[in-house]
């Protein structure tokens, strides 16, 4: 009977110990999966808010009655409606940018960032804004010397790496094409690049071995389309 009630006693400190020994491992894996799939959730969130962002910019472009503009404001009319600076860079993008952000869920809509910049073609010789590319509308082919030139969010071209791009509101860009042509016959289809981003903050980081901030980023590109 003593043996008996020895070797239980044994055997139940030896699953104890064990239990010990692969507890913490087993729960530092189940909240990792748990963790991993939120950052995932996360990450699809801010392509989806840079995806609306950028259809927002390009779908209300200089034609629109409240144009979504960044450094250079569409001409005056005709070639355009009366109001500018209505959805503008210098105004933080009043419209668009709750657009974006009304895409997300779960997560706080002001921590979300978003930044635009537009490109389009430029003339090699002059560098004039809103060239045609070469070889389009009635120039003969060969005649229009002309390259594509991609705009920038602080300091670097987002369609390329993102990854050294701040997250905040006000970042600075540099765009490479106007809100319209300069030609009134022709209209260039210019394109805008939305960026999201947001700093998440990921539950359980020091148990995890992760880092206390991860910073979550996407870039979105449109064609702009405008209608005469």
């Amino acid at each position: 009977m003593r043996r008996t009630k020895a070797r239980d006693q044994q055997t139940s400190g030896q699953t104890m110990v064990e239990l010990a020994l692969i507890m913490p491992l087993f729960v530092m894996i189940l909240v990792g999966i748990i963790v991993l799939g939120i950052g995932v959730f996360y990450q699809q969130q801010l392509a989806n808010a840079a995806r609306e962002a950028a259809r927002f910019a390009a779908i209300h472009s200089a034609t629109a009655l409240c144009p979504t503009e960044g450094d250079h404001s569409p001409a005056a009319p005709p070639e355009t409606y009366p109001v500018t600076g209505c959805d503008s860079k210098a105004l933080g993008w009043p419209y668009m940018r709750p657009h974006a952000r009304n895409a997300v869920f779960g997560l706080p809509k002001a921590d979300v960032h978003i930044a635009a910049c537009w490109s389009g073609y430029q003339l090699t010789s002059t560098g004039a804004r809103d060239a045609p590319p070469p070889g389009t509308y009635d120039a003969p082919i060969g005649t229009i010397n002309s390259a594509f030139v991609q705009c920038s969010i602080d300091g670097d071209d987002p369609t390329v790496d993102p990854s050294g791009i701040g997250c905040s509101d006000g970042l600075p860009t540099v765009d490479e094409a106007s809100a319209i042509s300069e030609s009134k016959e022709r209209v260039v289809a210019n394109t805008v690049t939305t960026y999201a981003c947001y700093v998440w903050r990921p539950p359980m980081a020091g148990f995890l071995l992760i880092p206390a901030e991860v910073t979550l980023r996407a870039v979105a590109t449109e064609a702009i389309q405008r209608q005469q």
